[in-house]
């Protein structure tokens, strides 16, 4: 049973950013109930649990990790570690994946989180609970038998299931003629079946220049096509073309008139967002391919606010940018830093849409969260006032706090202002 005045947090994943959420919620025993943390899967780390397999579990349900056998980070670990936790020095700056996941392993159990995780429990419903005690209903089920399932009552949601693993496919005519082999990067391990190919990699981003500098050693041709800038110093048998604008069976059409034909067509297309346990509609919130509106400080949904989306950002650094943001939605449901009232923060989130599509931005990232601007280290301090607001009980609201208009993080009523 929960302690008195005590909050229950659940978190949904048990990747980076789910075992930093429990990691810090475990240090504030003054503050939090142990924190609950789902994790569909039988181990920690999320995307960075490397397994050859693609498709679909021996479970049923679909792999969840994107990595690839010989992936190495981007960026070098003395940016990406987490604040309170360096990686090991003698690593290299550009990790293989086996380290970031031995990393999360010894986070995980130097800051004893482990026990906290329920492992194969897959969340499918997450639902504002009915009545005037406000917090949320959180149902799920085993994942070796999904008849099995429970339903639990928690104070907060901190959504942490990562934006990785649900293939983006764009609406390319034809593409359903192709008959050579068709894979999205999701499904991509090692370069060696891809040997003697001629392979066509849509789309420029890290993944498909990594794929193209692994595959050209090995295929006889790979074809990069994509809308950026030639990019320089590719292999000699790497040729960078326009958008594909269609498919015509074996033969891919592009932007610029030209057709090649490709044996393989990798899709390096990116990810969609995707919540099956949400519905959008009672929250308030539009949910596509590729945003999530509105969120305030890319965080909460402005009449939800202790409902919580953690690295929903795109360029970032991750780890430090789940830190950060963990550490505001935290004080918001300890009573630390005051959120504005629901009005505010729904014009603050539509008013950072239109200032993004006003600048130019696609509508497809038209969160503005290829570059995230909501939660960072420099924002920190600004948004949590040294003065805290009375402790939100997360199940009655203040007559003071009313008037001060200020916002509860359970319903969205009124809570004391600082």
């Amino acid at each position: 049973m929960t302690a008195p005045g005590k909050l229950r947090v659940a978190v949904i994943g048990a990747g980076a950013a789910g075992l930093c959420a429990a990691r810090h919620i475990v240090a504030r025993p003054e503050s939090f109930a142990p924190p609950v943390v789902f994790e569909a899967s039988s181990r920690i780390g999320g995307t960075w649990v490397y397994t050859e397999e693609t498709g679909q579990r021996p479970d049923g349900l679909p792999v969840h990790s994107s990595m690839y056998r010989d992936l190495r980070t981007n960026l070098p670990k003395e940016v990406m570690a987490f604040p309170d936790f360096p990686f090991d020095p003698s690593l290299p700056s550009f990790l293989h994946h086996s380290d970031v996941l031995a990393y999360l392993e010894s986070y995980t159990d130097h800051f004893r989180v482990r026990e906290h995780v329920r492992f194969s429990w897959l969340v499918d419903a997450v639902s504002p609970a009915e009545g005037t005690e406000g917090g949320w209903d959180v149902t799920a089920c085993w994942a070796q038998d999904r008849m099995v399932q429970a339903t639990e009552r928690f104070d907060a949601v901190i959504v942490c299931s990562g934006h990785y693993s649900d293939p983006f496919v764009p609406p390319i005519p034809g593409l359903e003629t192709f008959p050579g082999r068709l894979l999205h990067s999701h499904e991509y391990r090692c370069p060696e079946p891809f040997a003697g190919r001629t392979v066509v990699l849509l789309g420029a981003g890290p993944s498909g220049v990594d794929l193209t500098l692994q595959l050209a050693p090995v295929a006889q041709r790979v074809i990069l096509s994509h809308r950026q800038p030639t990019l320089s110093a590719l292999p000699g048998n790497v040729l960078q073309t326009a958008p594909a604008v269609g498919v015509a069976g074996d033969t891919v059409q592009f932007g610029d008139g030209a057709e090649h034909r490709a044996d393989v067509l990798i899709l390096c297309t990116g990810y969609r967002y995707r919540f099956p346990f949400l519905s959008p509609a009672r929250l308030g919130l539009r949910i596509t391919d590729h945003t999530v509106t509105p969120l305030y400080r890319h965080l909460l949904p402005p009449h939800h606010p202790s409902l919580f989306f953690i690295g929903l950002c795109k360029q970032i650094c991750p780890f430090p940018h789940f830190h950060c943001q963990l550490l505001f939605c935290l004080a918001v449901l300890v009573g630390t830093c005051c959120l504005p009232s629901a009005a505010e923060m729904q014009v603050a989130a539509e008013g950072q849409l239109r200032q993004h599509l006003g600048a130019g931005g696609p509508p497809s990232t038209s969160t503005g969260w290829e570059s995230c601007s909501g939660v960072t280290a420099r924002s920190w301090h600004s948004w949590v006032g040294s003065s805290p607001c009375s402790r939100w009980s997360g199940r009655s609201t203040s007559p003071r706090g009313r008037a001060a208009g200020r916002t509860s993080p359970a319903t969205g009523a009124s809570t004391t202002g600082c």
